[in-house]
């Protein structure tokens, strides 16, 4: 049972749907903020005012007391504000770190002072708690941007009793990536008096590693799916933080990301061609002809469409992709849609394979946020051979939209997915293990065979979009663990 006391919660970023967002990261930030904050808990998040953010539609209001503000970090003085902005639609007020210095550039990630534009962001976030007299109870940080909180606290700002009952945890959201530079910028951001506090190794090779310094010092940690916690724990997934990782084992828990069914949901979703549930189907189809026609599909009306929505990234699995899809595309009847981009190799993969398969096979390069909810609503199967998966929210997206995941079975993957089984009738997609070409064969013909079976098809849709993995349910695990580290 969780207990009603009001949690004071400080939360910072580098990215919050809708207004800054690069992948998921922005999503789930996005939306324990506002279940937190419609739990009642008192709650404040603080992200960089980036250039690029839409400003049209939000309601900008400078706070007093934190205008024309500065801080010294290093040799450097740099003028900051912080803002705040009423989201349309949400309850939740969000803060905007301005700095023209930092964060007005093209791209939210840019630039050869990236360690000082995060370290930044973490003292920023401290200062503006210290400023509004906001003693917050636990600080969450999100992957390697803001992973330097709790060493700051524990170090520059270990002076301030207004912190000493908090408590920090870091979330992880995505150990591939961990903030590494050169040791030389300890002053930069206003560590080179605390060496001792690093990692000895690290110093040895001339570096500093944000994320690991947020795992040596957090007071907890998490990430974001229970079977992503224990493969971090090994060589082949830990990105080289095993070790350390092993350590703090005691202190780690892994806390399946949520869905935002407010956003993602084919009964209400306004960006799709038909809205349409679990009790009324036949919309699918009127989506199915939407994509058809969005990416010159020519195909008959009932041969299955895979899809991906994704960064094209190693991480992906997409080389699998290009060992076994052109042969596929030979041997059976369907299509494949694409839509992303990211690495030049893949985007140029994919504008060949739509080149020489004209008409089975779709290819968007670049995101439309539109067009993911029309694929998601018109696809019939959606495909993630990854590599590595921390979470996904893409699974979890395609079984509320009742499009079988096709999916290998690492992280949370392997947690939002079970296997169908003709024989009890129960599972919810497709899942292989191997990370190989053999796998994801295997698995794209078990998915056409199911698909063509018309009475076990329909009972893994319904299985999938009978899932429930809304924040109601998985924000509830953060709530437990932040009282269980009050003081």
């Amino acid at each position: 049972m969780i207990s009603q006391k009001r949690l004071k919660i400080c939360l910072t970023s580098s990215e919050l749907s809708p207004l800054a967002k690069s992948g998921g990261l922005a999503d789930v930030c996005a939306a324990l903020a506002d279940y937190l904050h419609g739990r009642g808990h008192d709650l404040r998040v603080l992200i960089p005012f980036y250039s690029t953010i839409d400003t049209s539609g939000l309601e900008i209001t400078p706070l007093d007391g934190l205008q024309n503000l500065s801080l010294t970090t290093g040799s450097r003085e740099l003028s900051y504000a912080i803002d705040i902005a009423n989201l349309p639609g949400s309850r939740l007020g969000v803060y905007l770190l301005r700095c023209d210095e930092l964060y007005r550039r093209d791209d939210m990630y840019s630039g050869e002072d990236e360690h000082l534009r995060f370290a930044f962001l973490s003292r920023a976030a401290i200062e503006m708690c210290r400023k509004l007299a906001f003693a917050p109870d636990i600080f969450h940080c999100h992957d390697w941007h803001t992973a330097l909180a709790p060493i700051y606290l524990k170090t520059l700002y270990a002076w301030d009793e207004l912190f000493s009952k908090t408590r920090s945890v870091l979330t992880i959201h995505n150990i591939g990536y961990q903030g590494v530079f050169g040791a030389g910028v300890l002053e930069d951001i206003g560590l080179s008096a605390h060496r001792n506090k690093l990692d000895p190794d690290d110093l040895l090779e001339d570096r500093i590693n944000f994320l690991k310094t947020g795992v040596r010092h957090a007071d907890f940690l998490t990430t974001v799916s229970p079977t992503y916690t224990k493969e971090i724990l090994s060589a082949k997934y830990g990105m080289g933080l095993e070790g350390l990782l092993q350590e703090r084992q005691s202190d780690l828990l892994g806390i399946l990301n949520g869905v935002d069914y407010a956003e993602w949901n084919p009964e209400t979703d306004p960006l799709i061609k038909q809205r349409y549930g679990a009790g009324h189907m036949a919309g699918k189809q009127d989506n199915k002809q939407e994509v058809i026609r969005e990416f010159q599909l020519s195909g008959a009306a009932d041969a299955p469409i895979i899809s991906m929505v994704t960064r094209l990234a190693w991480q992906k699995g997409l080389e699998l992709v290009q060992q076994v899809m052109p042969q596929l595309l030979e041997q059976r009847v369907f299509s494949l849609v694409v839509l992303g981009n990211g690495e030049a190799k893949y985007e140029d993969y994919f504008h060949w394979l739509q080149n020489e398969f004209p008409g089975q096979v779709g290819f968007h390069c670049g995101f439309n946020n539109r067009l993911a909810h029309q694929v998601e609503a018109g696809s019939d199967l959606f495909l993630m051979p990854s590599r590595y998966e921390p979470c996904g929210l893409n699974q979890m997206y395609s079984l509320r939209y009742g499009t079988v995941p096709i999916v290998r079975k690492t992280g949370g993957l392997a947690d939002s997915v079970q296997q169908y089984d003709s024989s009890t009738g129960s599972g919810t997609g497709v899942v292989f293990r191997d990370f190989d070409a053999g796998g994801l064969r295997w698995a794209i013909h078990f998915a056409l065979d199911l698909y063509q079976n018309k009475k076990d098809w329909r009972q893994v849709v319904a299985n999938g979009m009978a899932k429930d993995y809304s924040w109601d349910r998985q924000g509830q695990q953060y709530e437990q663990l932040f009282h269980k580290l009050l003081p």
